[in-house]
């Protein structure tokens, strides 16, 4: 049925990673130039291939999720840099082949980009979200979960240029503490750490069961 479309704007596709492979993508998405969405989340049968064409073929691209593709490398995500100039959610969860001068490419590129991931890569260090604060001024969802490279430098960096974050994920950052995360907290920007006293109640309460002072405003 897909392969006699060539009108779609969304193509979610998360659930056929068990069997989708270049060959079936390929000619959907070639005859298809006005994707905006396109979610290819845990798709590990695909290959380079199949993100070069999206890059080819759909330049209004707005939104992809490549999340658990562990098959996009530097040279096809700048492909698709390259050729799609709308970019505003990039989702490159566990991407691992992916390290700082991706990230950074990315950043410089697609200026416009408001939700990014780049969780579950321990490649990524403070250069890549530095670089993506600097050059991502409306950016407003950063996922960076497990990435364990981060340090506070950045994070304070990416307070200070990135004024319209709504929401900043952390958690397994080990080298991220409440010395940047503070600054975030001040604006209301939802993170997923809890405040070091809030921290320290909830361990308390698990450890002993002594649950009175969980109920004391903080």
């Amino acid at each position: 049925m897909l392969r006699h479309n060539s009108v779609l704007q969304r193509l979610d596709l998360r659930s056929c990673s068990d069997w989708l492979t270049d060959k079936e993508l390929l000619p959907v998405i070639g005859q298809n130039h006005h994707l905006l969405h396109i979610n290819l989340n845990s798709c590990v049968q695909l290959s380079r291939q199949s993100l070069v064409a999206i890059s080819l073929s759909c330049p209004h691209l707005r939104n992809i999720c490549l999340g658990h593709c562990e098959w996009v490398d530097c040279l096809s995500l700048r492909s698709l840099v390259d050729h799609c100039k709308h970019l505003e959610a990039v989702d490159l969860t566990a991407c691992r082949q992916l390290k700082d001068d991706a990230v950074c490419y990315l950043a410089q590129k697609s200026r416009q980009i408001k939700s990014l991931s780049l969780a579950v890569n321990a490649n990524i260090s403070d250069a890549a979200v530095e670089e993506t604060a600097k050059n991502c001024r409306d950016l407003e969802h950063l996922d960076l979960t497990g990435c364990l490279r981060v340090k506070n430098e950045s994070i304070k960096t990416l307070a200070e240029y990135c004024t319209k974050l709504k929401s900043l994920k952390v958690k397994h950052c080990h080298n991220v503490t409440e010395s940047s995360l503070g600054i975030l907290r001040k604006r209301d920007v939802t993170l997923d750490v809890e405040p070091p006293l809030q921290r320290a109640l909830v361990l308390l309460q698990d450890v002993v069961g002594f649950a009175p002072f969980i109920n004391l405003q903080i």
